[in-house]
Order: C-alpha cells, then sequence, then structure tokens
C-alpha cells in the first residue's frame, strides 16, 4: 500500500511538473495573440506625400499577415501633434499605431519649450520604415561648382549667402545649418511657404543653394533646372554615382544629412506584441516591391535592431539639439 502510494505520488508531480513547463509557453503563445482587431495607424502626413504612400503599402501587406483590417487614418497639420494627440487618446494595447519622422522625435524636443508630448515617454519607436538622404542644389547655371565653393564664398562675404526650408527645424533648415556650424560660416535661412517654391527659387538663383531630396528637388533636377554637386550621405548615391559626397565636395568630413521615419506604439507595450509588430513590419518591408516604392522616393530601407534604432535616436537628438542650440532656433 505504501508503495503504491509512493507511485502515485511520484506521478501526480511528474504530471504538475510537466503542466508547470508547458505553462509558460501556453502563456507566451497567449501575449502574440495579436491582433485581435482592426488596427489603426495614424500619420501626420497628408494622403498622397511619400511617406504616407509607404506606410499605406504597408498596411497592404501587414493587413494580409494579420488576418485584420490595417486602416491609415490621415491627420496632417498642427506640427504632427493633431495626429500625435489622436494617437495618445487612442488604445494602448497595440491597436492603435503612430508613424513619426526624425523633426518630431529629435528635432521639436529642442526647439519648443513646452510639447503636447514626451518623445522618451509618450512612444515606443519599434521600427524605422526607411530613411532619405540629400543632395546640395544649385541652379544650372551656378557658379558653383562644388561645395568648397560655396563655403569659401561664405566665408569671404560672411551673412551674404542664402539657403533655404520650408520652415524652422525641418531637416533641409537644420541640415544646412550643421554645414554652417562644420565649417564655420554664417548664411541666411530663408523660409518659403512651399517646396515647389523653394526649389523652383533654387532653379531661377532666388536661392545660392539649397538641400533637396530626390522627392522635393528631383523633378526640377530632371529637367536640368537644378544641379546636383553633391549628396549628404556617407558614400555615394546608387543612382547617382557622379555626384561626390559633401566630403569629396570641399565640405567637411564626417558631414551627413538623413529624413527618416518610424512606426511606433504606446510606450509600456507587452515585449511579445512589441517584438511580433517590429518583426512583421521588418518582413514586409524587406518584401521586393517595395523596393520600387522606395526608388520612385528616393527613399532606402534601414535595417537595424530596436536597440540599436534606439541609440540612433538618442545620438541624433543630441546632434541636433547642438546645432538647434548654436543656431538659436526656436518654435515658441
Amino acid at each position: 500500500m505504501h508503495k503504491k502510494t509512493s507511485s502515485l505520488l511520484r506521478r501526480a508531480l511528474l504530471t504538475l511538473g510537466a503542466a508547470a513547463t508547458l505553462l509558460p509557453a501556453a502563456q507566451a503563445q497567449q501575449q502574440v495573440t495579436f491582433p485581435t482587431r482592426p488596427v489603426r495607424i495614424i500619420t501626420p502626413f497628408p494622403a498622397g506625400a511619400g511617406p504616407e504612400a509607404v506606410l499605406r503599402v504597408l498596411a497592404e501587406k501587414l493587413q494580409k499577415k494579420w488576418g485584420q483590417p490595417v486602416i491609415i487614418e490621415n491627420k496632417p497639420g498642427g506640427n504632427g501633434f493633431i495626429a500625435i494627440d489622436a494617437f495618445k487618446r487612442g488604445a494602448n494595447d497595440g491597436h492603435d499605431l503612430i508613424q513619426l519622422d526624425n523633426v518630431h522625435l529629435v528635432a521639436y524636443p529642442h526647439l519648443f519649450k513646452k510639447l503636447p508630448y514626451d518623445a522618451g515617454k509618450d512612444f515606443d519607436t519599434l521600427a524605422p520604415l526607411f530613411r532619405t538622404y540629400f543632395f546640395v542644389g544649385v541652379s544650372a547655371g551656378s557658379r558653383y561648382k562644388t561645395v568648397g565653393d560655396i563655403l569659401a564664398d561664405a566665408k569671404a562675404r560672411p551673412g551674404k549667402l542664402n539657403y533655404g526650408s520650408w520652415s524652422v527645424g525641418n531637416p533641409v533648415h537644420l541640415g544646412s545649418a550643421l554645414l554652417e556650424a562644420q565649417s564655420g560660416t554664417e548664411m541666411q535661412h530663408v523660409i518659403y511657404k512651399e517646396t515647389s517654391m523653394l526649389y523652383t527659387g533654387v532653379a531661377n538663383g532666388e536661392l545660392d543653394w539649397s538641400l533637396g531630396s530626390l522627392a522635393t528637388a528631383g523633378p526640377l533636377q530632371r529637367t536640368g533646372k537644378i544641379k546636383f554637386i553633391a549628396v549628404t550621405a556617407p558614400k555615394r548615391h546608387p543612382a547617382f554615382p557622379d555626384v561626390p559626397t559633401v566630403a569629396e565636395s570641399g565640405g567637411p568630413a564626417g558631414y551627413e544629412v538623413t529624413g527618416w521615419t518610424a512606426i511606433a506604439a504606446p510606450k509600456g507595450l507587452p515585449k511579445a506584441v512589441a517584438e511580433k509588430i517590429q518583426k512583421d513590419v521588418e518582413a514586409a518591408l524587406a518584401e521586393p516591391d517595395f523596393k520600387d516604392r522606395f526608388a520612385t522616393f528616393g527613399y532606402e530601407p534601414f535595417p537595424t535592431t530596436p536597440q540599436l534604432f534606439n541609440a540612433f535616436i538618442a545620438a541624433e537628438s543630441n546632434k541636433w539639439g547642438k546645432v538647434i542650440e548654436r543656431a538659436k532656433a526656436a518654435l515658441d
């Protein structure tokens, strides 16, 4: 009788042990059951804009993978604050996501004394969507053939040369201010209401030069009204192998300016859910047809891990914070 009881007890303990072993796995599997209803991705970009167009392709792919509708909700205007407010009032379990760009995450915290959000506390940046480099553009008939020519003239005539952008604090403005900082020059920043007016100003000689992407300055470059004399990347752009980097064109070494966007979720999302969204986004972006979409706007993939991406964001914030402080730029 004693032996039989001991045998039964051992079997019971083994059964309980097996159940205990399986429980964490079952719990983990339950945690990654996502999504369970439609997912909304809020974007501060208007319909048809390059970043928004990429987001719509991504949404189609995620919808197929997740078996749930993925809805894009455009909330442009107000420096992106309208979109961010809608996001903050939404679901905090991952079913409401937001598309943000580098201005929201690394520039505005230094440009505004008071923000309606905290970039470090309100968002969990899960994955970058793309990045784009800029070109130094001048008019087709400009006497400037290199970045070195621009900087030499700027040093000879402090405050006389000008460059343009469409607002204070955008990547084109801050990238131009970075060039001033790294070269020890001082130039005038001219603000245009629209990007089309900005690059027309470059083409007709109203502006001495301006940074521009393939999406914004590319149309006038292709018609021969603007010429690219350098690219703000560490190496030459594959589509423009004859255009040197800024350093190769007589500018400062290590000069680099990018624009980028990311998918973010509410802070504190369960790790398993965050990892699933991040991995599914990365898998979608790796599909071949995204290359064509990226090429249309001059974008490129930005593969990285969440840890490295967060370190990159911190480094970018530090970099642009110093540029903004030097330029005495502010938005309130």
